[in-house]
């Protein structure tokens, strides 16, 4: 991996992030996803998923963060439910839908990361995770491991 180059990458979607156009931020934040790893990213992601200006921004960013499918994206989604508005919110639950619509396995996965992260000694973290899982439980996916329904 090189590092050097990802810190560039990261450095200059942080530009985009803060551009005044939201389709910069709504790109910014879809490709953010993918280097959540590297330091610097996790602050303006959770600025991208409650954007003050367009709930495009926060919708494609909670998508981007959610098709990861592992425990950054989730907590990510989860912290910034814990604190989001109604509209925010609307626009989170329906990321958190339409990712986790197809597959039950993936469903079930996530709902067990979920219940993981509820135990969480950050109050934060707790409510947004307990909140996510709870939008988890509600979606009843098309496809079902063989045998199951």
């Amino acid at each position: 991996m090189n590092d050097g180059v990802r810190r560039a990458v990261v450095a200059a979607l942080l530009q985009l992030a803060d551009s005044r156009d939201y389709q910069d931020r709504a790109d910014a934040g879809q490709a953010m996803a993918s280097f959540v790893d590297v330091a610097g990213t996790r602050e303006p992601l959770q600025r991208l998923l409650l954007d003050a200006a367009d709930t495009f921004v926060t919708h494609v960013t909670a998508e981007a963060l959610l098709r990861r499918m592992d425990a950054v994206g989730l907590e990510a989604v989860a912290r910034a439910l814990a604190t989001a508005d109604d509209s925010h919110a609307h626009w989170l639950d329906a990321a958190v839908r339409g990712v986790f619509l197809v597959y039950a396995t993936q469903r079930d996965v996530a709902v067990q990361m979920c219940g993981v992260m509820v135990e969480s000694a950050d109050p934060v973290l707790r409510k947004g995770a307990a909140e996510l899982r709870d939008i988890l439980t509600e979606i009843d996916p098309i496809l079902h491991p063989a045998g199951e329904n």
